[in-house]
């Protein structure tokens, strides 16, 4: 079954719902969370801001997990350029085990939204347009926000996947980096994931600081 682009058409629809919108006060920001069902590493929650003065997005552009990391590599500086402001919030692997992990998706789209509200967005103005069906971003923001949820939204919406990619790339290279830091778990690899040769460094060196140690099996 073929896999249809995303397209802007819900991101208009919003754009034209309401009037802060319509008049350019505000943005509709995709969001979407990177790093969920890692074992390791930091959550991740992507944002992508546009207005409506967006123009036609990056050729290719698709949901994170339907794109190679090449692919992922070349597109995410073409999402950041494309959209009118992004950011990238996370929350630590400390954090996932004190909090749990809806708290801590929470907490990092708090952290983005604030990035984006210092770099000049409205966002009282604007709309988020979240991916799934559980706004977990509302029950973690102590101020009104309107959240917009459509299950498959970083399939079928573009800002939603141009939230995906940006935050799939910033933790994928934050991974890499912590390969030389931290040797042994073929985090460049893995990216923090359970496979096979993860699961058997965990039981040969024990978990590092990077892993939710709340997930594992094995002792801390």
């Amino acid at each position: 079954m073929a896999v249809s682009d995303p397209t802007l058409d819900v991101e208009h629809e919003l754009l034209g719902a309401y009037p802060s919108l319509a008049s350019g006060a505000g943005c509709v920001i995709g969001c979407d969370e990177v790093g969920r069902g890692a074992l390791a590493g930091p959550v991740a929650v992507g944002l992508c801001a546009i207005d409506v003065n967006v123009t036609a997005m990056p050729a290719g552009l698709r949901d994170s997990k339907m794109l190679s990391e090449p692919r992922r590599e070349a597109l995410a500086p073409l999402a950041e350029a494309w959209a009118t402001h992004s950011a990238v919030g996370l929350a630590t692997a400390q954090e996932v085990d004190e909090l749990g992990i809806i708290a801590c998706l929470g907490l990092a789209g708090k952290r983005a939204l604030l990035k984006l509200h210092d770099s000049g967005v409205d966002l009282r103005a604007s709309v988020v347009l979240l991916d799934g069906s559980d706004d977990w971003l509302t029950r973690a923001l102590g101020t009104p926000l309107r959240v917009v949820t459509r299950i498959k939204a970083d399939r079928d919406c573009g800002s939603v996947a141009a939230a995906s990619v940006i935050a799939k790339v910033h933790r994928d290279r934050m991974m890499i980096a912590y390969d030389s830091l931290t040797p042994g778990y073929g985090w460049s690899g893995n990216k923090g994931y359970g496979s096979a040769a993860h699961m058997s460094a965990i039981a040969e060196l024990g978990p590092s600081e990077l892993h939710r140690r709340s997930w594992l099996k094995t002792p801390a």
